[in-house]
């Protein structure tokens, strides 16, 4: 691999650095503008809890792309990193551009439903309309079959899924954040080992800014994700099951196509388990309940910690079996 790898520490350690940082001032924020978790139904925490980790992840992830923007125009920097990241980003700007548009869209959904608690119909019309401009933008699924509109309807399906499945995990503390740093680690390496410099800088710069947040939030929360966090991760790891060319003439096995569901099998198993047992019941399946495997480990026996630590764990294994 020619590509300089210490771009790809740099996208990561950026984004930590940004959200890290960056993550007080939003809270401060939040806690001015009473953007806070009251205690509650289904609710261990016993004070509010500024809902401020989506918006530092955000910028975590915003910052660093526009200092990337301008360093790239400095003279005298290493033509390998530089060229390979310009043709990237001349070939991918709509989908880059769609990419950020569609990341601000969903913070901006998740904020409002923070703060109105938005009716769950109003919630998934608004997670299509960011799906739909993000495959307008040209990131959308193919599955081999040329036909745009099914393409387009695949996509919006796809990103919708995803976006719940974190949302729906978002339960204890550390448990959506960390599965979304380890599913972008893996995305991040798989484009990597296939040439693919731009999506893997995304990648790790994703993974960075979840990490950044994370020591705010586990094992002891001073601030959540919130909805605008928690569609943030589910958005993005969606995003980055797409970008990657998974079947490509180095690996040419269809059943490559299968990686995300490799990568993304703990937060969409969870799905299924709970939306089929909702449905069962004759609840709706968009209802929260303690059935999630969060819950079911704890009952089990394990602290909330050592429960969130188990389901990182298996994340990361069925992750590493990408084809």
């Amino acid at each position: 691999m020619s590509f300089p790898l210490n771009i790809y520490a740099a996208a990561a350690i950026g984004g930590w650095l940004v959200a890290f940082l960056t993550l007080p001032l939003w809270r401060a924020w939040c806690q001015r503008r009473g953007l806070v978790d009251d205690p509650g139904h289904r609710k261990i925490h016993r004070e509010p809890v500024p809902l401020a980790g989506g918006l530092a992840v955000l910028t975590g992830m915003l910052l660093p792309i526009l200092a990337a923007a301008v360093w790239l125009q400095w003279p005298g920097l290493d033509p390998t990193a530089t060229s390979a990241l310009a043709y990237g980003l001349e070939r991918r700007l709509p989908q880059l551009l769609g990419l950020l548009a569609g990341a601000v869209g969903v913070v901006a959904l998740g904020y409002a439903d923070d703060r109105y608690e938005l009716r769950p119909g109003v919630k998934f019309v608004a997670q299509a309309l960011v799906a739909a401009v993000v495959a307008a933008a040209g990131i959308r699924i193919s599955l081999f079959v040329p036909n745009l509109l099914v393409s387009h309807a695949l996509t919006i399906l796809w990103l919708v899924t995803v976006m719940n499945a974190l949302n729906f995990l978002d339960n204890m503390n550390g448990l959506c954040a960390g599965l979304g740093a380890i599913g972008a680690f893996w995305f991040g390496l798989k484009a990597a080992v296939g040439g693919q410099y731009l999506v893997a800088a995304i990648a790790f710069l994703s993974c960075g800014s979840l990490l950044g947040f994370l020591p705010y939030n586990y094992p002891r929360a001073t601030v959540f994700l919130g909805d605008a966090g928690s569609h943030l991760v589910g958005y993005v790891l969606g995003v980055l099951a797409i970008l990657p060319h998974f079947y490509t003439v180095d690996n040419p096995r269809m059943i490559a196509v299968l990686n995300p569901f490799l990568v993304l099998a703990v937060p969409l198993a969870d799905m299924v388990y709970v939306v089929c047992l909702r449905w069962r019941q004759g609840r709706p399946f968009y209802e929260g309940d303690t059935h999630h495997l969060s819950h079911r480990l704890v009952r089990r026996g394990l602290s909330p910690a050592r429960a969130v630590l188990c389901i990182w764990l298996l994340a990361a294994v069925t992750g590493a079996f990408i084809l």
